[in-house]
This record gives C-alpha cells, sequence and structure tokens, in this order.
C-alpha cells in the first residue's frame, strides 16, 4: 500500500475544520483496512473448521473401529487402518482390476500374511463422497455375518478413499450366470441355486432383524451377490445402504437409490424407503435364479416380463418359466414355493409382502422336507 503524506499544516491554516475532514477520512480508511482483514480471517477459520469437522467425522470412526476391536464378540478383532503406502503396495499401485461399482473400482491385494483381499477404490468423479465412503465404513463396521463380505481395513489419505473387504474368489453371481466366462465351468444347478437364494435370504434377515440397528440394503442384485463356490454366496457393496429402524413409517420421501430392474416399483413412486424395497429386490433375483434371465428384457424389467406367467396356478406354465439350461432338473414342490415367495415379495403394496424372516423360514422348510426325501 503506497503511503499518503498529508501536509496537515495547509489544512490547519487555511480552514481548521479541514482538520476533522481529513481526521475523519483517515479514520474511514484505517477502519476499512481492519475490515479486510477481520474477513480474511473469519475466512481461515472458516475453511480450519470445516477440516476439523471432516478429520473429527474420521477420528469418529476411529473410535468406532476401536470400540468394535476391543468390546465386541471379536469378529471385527482384524479390522484395522490403513497407511496409503501399504494398500499400494498391496495392491501392486492398483495393478489387477477385479470389480467395478457405481462409483469405484475393486483391486486385488496381496496382503503381509499370505491371504488375498479386495481393496474398494471409491472416487470422488464417479460420484462417491467422502460422507458416502465414511457412512459405509460405519455400516461395515457394526455387522459381522458369514453370509456378509466383511471389512478388513480401510485408508482416507491424501484424497484416496479405499475400503480392504474380503476377499470371495469366484466373481459374482451375475458373471457366473449371465457370462460366456461364467458359464464355461457349467451351469448352476437347482440345488445350486436353491442354496444361494437361502444364504443371501440369511445375510438379508441379519441385517434386518439382527443388526443394530437395521440396515436396508438398498442394492440386492446378482452382481453384488459374490460366490465362494456354486453353492455358498455372500452379499456385497454397501455403499447405498440406510441405517435405522424403518423409516417408511415417518413418512418422508428420499431420493431413489438401486439398480434398475431391482429398484421397488413402490419406492420408485414415492420415495419412501423401507426393509421391504429388499424384499422386492430379493423377489426379483428369486425370478433372476428360476429363469436363468437378466432383471431386464429390453426396456421391460423381469418382473413386468413374467408377471402374466408367473401368476399362473398350472404347472405346465410354471415350469416353462424355468431356465431352459437346466434340461428339466428341477423340483417341481420347491418350484412351487420359489415362484409363490417370488410374488409374495414383488406385491404393488410394500406393506403386503413378507418380512425376510418370513421368507428365509419357507426357503429353510422347503430345502429341508426335499432332503428328508432322498434315499438314504
Amino acid at each position: 500500500m503506497k503511503k499518503i503524506i498529508i501536509d496537515m499544516s495547509f489544512f490547519v491554516k487555511a480552514n481548521p475544520r479541514h482538520f476533522w475532514i481529513v481526521g475523519a477520512v483517515i479514520i474511514v480508511i484505517i477502519v476499512t483496512i481492519l475490515l479486510r482483514k477481520w474477513a480474511v480471517f473469519l475466512e481461515s477459520n472458516k475453511a480450519a473448521e470445516d477440516k476439523g469437522k471432516n478429520q473429527s467425522r474420521i477420528e469418529d470412526h476411529n473410535i468406532s473401529l476401536s470400540r468394535s476391536t476391543s468390546e465386541g464378540d471379536g469378529s471385527h478383532s482384524s479390522i484395522r487402518t490403513y497407511a496409503l503406502e501399504e494398500l499400494k503396495m498391496a495392491t501392486k499401485d492398483f495393478k489387477i482390476k477385479i470389480g467395478i461399482g457405481a462409483t469405484s473400482f475393486v483391486y486385488l491385494a496381496e496382503l503381509g500374511d499370505g491371504r488375498l483381499g479386495a481393496v474398494k477404490r471409491v472416487l470422488e468423479e464417479r460420484g462417491g463422497s467422502q460422507k458416502m465412503f465414511l457412512d459405509e465404513v460405519s455400516v461395515l463396521l457394526r455387522i459381522s455375518h458369514p453370509n456378509l463380505v466383511g471389512l478388513l481395513g480401510f485408508c482416507l489419505e491424501k484424497g484416496e478413499q479405499l475400503l480392504l473387504l474380503e476377499y470371495v474368489p469366484n466373481k459374482s453371481l451375475f458373471d457366473r450366470m449371465h457370462t460366456h466366462e461364467g458359464q464355461s465351468s457349467g451351469i448352476l444347478s437347482w440345488s445350486n441355486r436353491l442354496n444361494i437364494a437361502l444364504d443371501i435370504a440369511r445375510a438379508l434377515d441379519y441385517l434386518h432383524s439382527v443388526a443394530d440397528p437395521p440396515v436396508i440394503h438398498r442394492d440386492v442384485k446378482s452382481s453384488n451377490i459374490l460366490l465362494i463356490n456354486d453353492d455358498q454366496a455372500k452379499l456385497a457393496d454397501f455403499g447405498l445402504c440406510k441405517l435405522g429402524s424403518d423409516p417408511q413409517t415417518a413418512g418422508t420421501p428420499t431420493s431413489v437409490k438401486g439398480s434398475l430392474g431391482y429398484v421397488d416399483i413402490y419406492y420408485l413412486n414415492t420415495g419412501l424407503v423401507s426393509q421391504k424395497c429388499d424384499v422386492y429386490s430379493f423377489g426379483v433375483l428369486l425370478l433372476e435364479l428360476i429363469t436363468g434371465l437378466k432383471s431386464t428384457q429390453g426396456s421391460t424389467t423381469l418382473a413386468e416380463w413374467t408377471e402374466e406367467c408367473r401368476s399362473t396356478e398350472n404347472l405346465d406354465d410354471l415350469v416353462a418359466m424355468v431356465d431352459p439350461k437346466l434340461n428339466g432338473d428341477v423340483n417341481f414342490e420347491q418350484l412351487r414355493i420359489l415362484m409363490d415367495l417370488a410374488n409374495q415379495a414383488l406385491l404393488p403394496n410394500s406393506e403386503a409382502r413378507p418380512d425376510m424372516s418370513h421368507i428365509l423360514c419357507k426357503l429353510s422348510s422347503c430345502m429341508e422336507s426335499q432332503e428328508l426325501e432322498l434315499p438314504v
């Protein structure tokens, strides 16, 4: 700033009142400078406060992690925070891509103890905000079940948002059923399909009825079901899930999340999310396992495509819907039960749908009764 030198004697001699005018001008200049400095100070404080809030959220998750490992049942004992360099080294600088999500890429990781892991790299440029990332970490720290993909650790450093997850070796149910590579190892049998349905029913029943608070997954689909083998499956990807008791009763619409063909019609029309959204998606999954078809058929959903046929009481019509690759190797009584469960799960009125506990019970019973009928 240039220095302003004023010959005060001139103004005083000319007119004493000029002295007060000059003084007032100088005071205005000084006040203006001080106000600018104060504005800069407030702006820097706000930036620091925002940074502090983000850091506080990270620390809260670290505290939650610490509590999970020290007070829990031991299921989270191996979860920890990782340095970015550790995960870059484990993934060979994100070299081997094994999966793609809506907001992320997944990479194979070789852990120091010889185990394999999967690193989910959530990217802001694909819509993966830090809030979504921390919400997913929060959910994964609260849950543990054999049919859910488990969290091993996480990293939030230098703009990277990374989850180290349990590695499930045989890709997704979608890959197994709908890609040439997946089908090259053989077709999933009827028994395989029932076992996979049962495992996912167990996972959802745990999320809805056992987890505290309950969890609504909101993205149940075949590409989020990972196969240990042809008979065992785990539900993955908690990036869209919601915590808390059933929010539908609050009557507050939310933005619709999910995947085309699996999204609950009631949720799509009202924005009201509930556990019955997962029930609807599970109904679509049952249709997918029965028919061998994808969740969308052109511009039509699988639920709409099969609506007329699946409402029939005629067994021949139901059998005609079964995946032809099974060559008729199907238990007809089980087919009736699965189709009935799918129809109930896909009811337009979400409140009329069964909960996952009921579906799990029916699936378990029909499989147990079949096992009893097998010759010894």
